[in-house]
């Protein structure tokens, strides 16, 4: 199967495109562009799927012009695709019918901080980074950090966590309301900033993970977290995956409080060894950080150097210099640069997987396995405290028998993390490229996926060709 086959064909309308052109330009001047090198750079992906452009591009400053530009869509049945930063990796943001993106990149102010209360407000726009460096001073933080400086708004649609969520959860579980532009171009609110509600449907969670299907998110009310009082973090080697693993499993189950642990195999270890001037033994190695009090800290960090011990690790090193610990997870958020330097010239495949923590150490080392066997260059790196692992396949796309088993070995990855009673992704999202798994994952549930993405968008303009089919 070629690379543009996995992507759903939507029928491109090329007399509406032409009329929201004309009206889109007019009303919103220099906002509004349509050279072939902006359009391009919106449906660009990281990710070996064909870029797919839209027609126009409107950088939008307010949720009543979103609300504007969805409407004349709607009025000539055109595609909207909603754009943050570009950082999504399974071709969300492509335009397989052509259409117009909204660019919310200047929607980023941060609109309340309600400190008291632990939450805030903030446009589609803001940025992770952004909002950690607003709210510094007031003793909090936001937790979830996918790695790429992504927009707040991506990352409610694509549902994205990162290093944390094994102690604060993914973006579903510090979502507390949303402001939403629907198919039709109405404005609606969902949830609040009331801590629980059983006041009706749930759509706070219908909207979340959504990927732009159902409407345009373009405001978040965000749970934010104290900053503890200590962190201590650290690395701590293993002979093989499966080890290392393991370990991670008797963390968890012994209940130790960790707030990140991850996985960097041999070759991971590698490419940051050299990109990020490390001096880490090669071998497949655990990051781990540990929030609380002093004491607390402390306490963790003995307890798992114990289970290390147990499981076959080498000498855990940890520290509570703050310099130390951000040296490690700028190294760990640039892996995927790093390892791009194995390979120079290579197109970078990331995907990602997640099963229950008990099939962890087994699914990881089939996959190393498979990786084996079909010669591949792909580095593992993965949040393994909630049971989440991703690999960056390095493939020469010009290459037909290496680029078969690339496709390959990224089919059976999916399929073996759902027959382990696991996911096809646990937060890269579905996109145009995990789209033929979801069968196989939900079943029946597909079918009323599909009944809800046909009742609020019955023209299928919302970034048509991603999840469902309609």
């Amino acid at each position: 199967m070629s690379l543009a086959a996995m992507q759903v064909q939507v029928k491109r309308n090329e007399d509406g495109i032409a009329a929201v052109k004309a009206a889109l330009s007019s009303r919103f001047g220099e906002r509004c562009l349509t050279s072939a090198a902006v359009c391009e750079q919106h449906g660009h992906t990281t990710t070996w799927l064909p870029n797919q452009a839209p027609d126009v591009v409107v950088f939008a400053q307010t949720t009543e012009e979103v609300a504007e530009i969805v409407r004349v869509c709607a009025q000539h049945k055109v595609p909207v695709i909603p754009f943050g930063t570009g950082s999504s990796l399974e071709g969300h943001v492509n335009a397989p019918g052509g259409g117009v993106s909204i660019d919310v990149s200047r929607m980023n102010s941060i609109l309340e901080v309600n400190a008291e209360d632990l939450d805030c407000v903030v446009q589609a726009g803001v940025t992770r980074t952004q909002l950690n460096a607003y709210i510094r001073d007031t003793g909090l933080f936001f937790p979830i950090d996918p790695g790429a400086d992504a927009s707040i708004g991506g990352m409610t649609a694509t549902r994205a966590s990162g290093t944390n969520a094994v102690r604060y959860g993914t973006m579903k579980d510090v979502v507390l309301g949303l402001t939403v532009v629907t198919a039709d171009g109405r404005i609606i609110r969902t949830g609040g900033r009331a801590r629980k509600s059983s006041a009706g449907y749930d759509l706070t969670r219908l909207f979340v993970g959504s990927e732009g299907t159902l409407g345009v998110i373009t405001e978040i009310t965000l749970r934010l977290f104290g900053q503890p009082e200590a962190i201590s973090g650290g690395v701590c080697p293993f002979p093989d995956v499966e080890s290392a693993c393991n370990a991670v499993i008797m963390t968890i189950q012994s209940g130790i409080p960790v707030a990140r642990i991850e996985l960097l195999d041999k070759m991971q270890v590698r490419a940051c060894n050299a990109y990020s001037k490390l001096d880490l033994e090669e071998t497949p190695t655990l990051f781990l950080e540990f929030h609380g009090t002093a004491a607390g800290v402390k306490e963790q960090a003995e307890l798992f150097e114990s289970i290390a011990a147990d499981c076959g690790g080498g000498t855990f090193r940890w520290s509570a210099q703050a310099e130390e610990r951000t040296k490690l997870w700028t190294a760990r958020h640039n892996a995927y640069f790093a390892a791009q330097g194995l390979r120079p010239g290579s197109k970078a495949v990331s995907t990602d997987v997640c099963v229950p923590i008990s099939r962890l150490a087994e699914c990881v080392a089939e996959t190393v396995a498979d990786i084996e066997r079909r010669g591949l260059l792909a580095p593992i790196v993965g949040h393994v405290g909630d049971g989440n692992f991703h690999t960056l396949v390095l493939v020469d796309v010009n290459d037909p028998k290496e680029l078969a088993e690339s496709e390959a070995f990224i089919e059976q990855m999916n399929w073996r993390a759902i027959e382990m009673g696991g996911t096809c992704t646990g937060e890269h999202g579905v996109g145009q490229g995990k789209m033929k798994y979801l069968k196989k994952e939900h079943g029946d549930a597909l079918d009323v996926m599909r009944t809800l993405k046909i009742a609020l968008d019955p023209d299928n303009i919302m970034n048509p060709g991603k999840i469902v089919l309609v």
